[in-house]
């Protein structure tokens, strides 16, 4: 290669640490290095791939522990269901009257009360509804802190941009990413896949669980401009009024929960269900956004014909469709409807999950409530693909069957996992081992040291 070349080659590779939002005002340790012989990979500890419930807290626990760590987000924030979805109440952080979930997800919904002025409900206290231990954030706070905190710890932020490809090395992944005008190449020991649909381990074709019946997604709006009391005292013309739109098709099915009419009064911004939503494209992706854009108009024209509803208008609305079931990894380990509810501790439990059993349907949701007493947890094994070494998963797609993925699924669950993945994965890259031949002590060690409560009862 001669001068001239190489010198180009080196400026490429500095391009793309800047192209790429790599570059921060972060220790230089933690940065991406170009490789010396070859400028145009950049060389990482860990990549994240998805920067949502669980993949913006196990970025900023890699990057505390010290690791080179790049996080890839399709989308122009952090959060996922939290920000973008609009599902502003990440839980559950507590069963029973005891903190469960703790670590790097409650320290930034803590951090994001204090400064938005908020004070917690007393959560010592058990209370009758799931719901009332729900933690109300300003999501968009939120996602300036998660955000704040990636880059505190080192972390190499890269919006819009997603693998093209992925392929193995001796020692770990070569990863080619892409994004509007920019392409480069990443090499990494350890992936952590939180992309929610599992989307890293399908390109690498290990196994994946897809059920044709879906959970349907929500499209989170707020209505205002209504007159309430008009509207309240006339709710039974108007739940005949919603009865004949739905009849003669200009509303829909899933327009509101069990077709009550009354539900997007409520200030609710989730009182819809999107049948088919399916988020694991962008094809699925766009057709889940329009079919939830097209349930906001319909709803706001009948709201406008209603009395009291003259002057209806929307207050807010999310973005982007949330969805809540696509692809579900098969792991190590596979956590059952039974293994949850009976509050089973996994021999390599790394994290604790609280929520009722809540399955979405056609006909609505009604929650199952956990036995009293009872508190999952979430093992080793769920989180790695069967098979598979040097590779991850954290939060939805974690290897679960159905009923079990609908509680396991939440946020607070997920942030836990995803702190988990990233500990274990980084103990694995600095060992040069894969997730499963991390002794376990280590791993627990660790998350104690970074404030994550680890599951008693468990074999180290």
């Amino acid at each position: 290669m001669n001068r001239r070349h190489f010198i180009k080659r080196r400026v490429a590779g500095t391009a793309i640490l800047a192209a790429s939002g790599l570059v921060h005002k972060a220790s230089a340790q933690n940065l991406p290095s170009p490789d010396r012989q070859n400028p145009d990979i950049l060389d990482v500890d860990v990549l994240v791939v998805g920067g949502g419930s669980a993949g913006h807290v196990a970025a900023i626990q890699a990057g505390r522990l010290g690791t080179k760590t790049v996080l890839l987000e399709r989308n122009s924030q952090l959060g996922g269901t939290t920000t973008t979805g609009g599902v502003n109440f990440p839980g559950l952080f507590h069963a029973w009257g005891k903190q469960y979930i703790s670590g790097i997800g409650w320290e930034l919904v803590a951090k994001t009360m204090k400064v938005d002025g908020k004070e917690f409900q007393d959560f010592t206290k058990v209370p009758n509804r799931h719901p009332d231990h729900q933690v109300r954030v300003n999501a968009h706070l939120y996602a300036l802190l998660a955000e704040e905190a990636c880059l505190e710890a080192g972390v190499s932020l890269a919006y819009y941009q997603f693998p093209q490809t992925i392929e193995k090395t001796s020692d770990g992944w070569l990863v080619t990413v892409v994004g509007q005008g920019v392409q480069y190449q990443l090499r990494c020991r350890q992936i952590v896949d939180c992309t929610g649909s599992a989307s890293v381990v399908g390109m690498l074709g290990l196994e994946r669980m897809w059920s044709d019946v879906r959970q349907p997604g929500t499209q989170m709006v707020v209505f205002k401009g209504f007159d309430e009391k008009v509207v309240q005292e006339n709710k039974v013309l108007i739940q005949k009024m919603y009865d004949e739109a739905i009849a003669d098709g200009r509303l829909q099915k899933g327009d509101t929960w069990r077709g009550d009419a009354m539900a997007p009064f409520s200030g609710s911004s989730g009182s819809n269900h999107i049948f088919g939503a399916n988020s694991s494209t962008a094809a699925t992706q766009t057709q889940t956004n329009l079919a939830g854009r097209k349930h906001v108009l319909r709803m706001l024209k009948f709201m406008k014909t209603i009395p009291g509803g003259e002057n209806a208008t929307i207050d807010r609305m999310m973005n982007e469709t949330a969805s809540r079931e696509t692809y579900r990894i098969k792991g190590e380990t596979m956590i059952t409807v039974r293994d949850y509810t009976s509050g089973r501790i996994f021999d390599d439990a790394l994290s604790y999950s609280f929520y009722p059993i809540d399955l979405h349907d056609e006909h609505g949701v009604k929650p199952k409530p956990l036995p009293h007493g009872k508190v999952p947890t979430i093992p080793r094994g769920a989180l790695i693909p069967k098979g598979s070494k040097n590779i991850m998963v954290a939060g939805r797609c974690l290897s679960s069957d159905r009923l079990a993925n609908s509680a396991a699924r939440v946020q607070a669950s997920c942030m836990g996992m995803g702190q988990a993945a990233a500990v274990t994965a980084s103990l694995a890259a600095k060992s040069g081992v894969t997730p499963s031949e991390v002794p376990l002590d280590q791993i627990h060690a660790k998350l104690k040291e970074h404030g994550a409560i680890v599951p008693k009862g468990t074999r180290a």
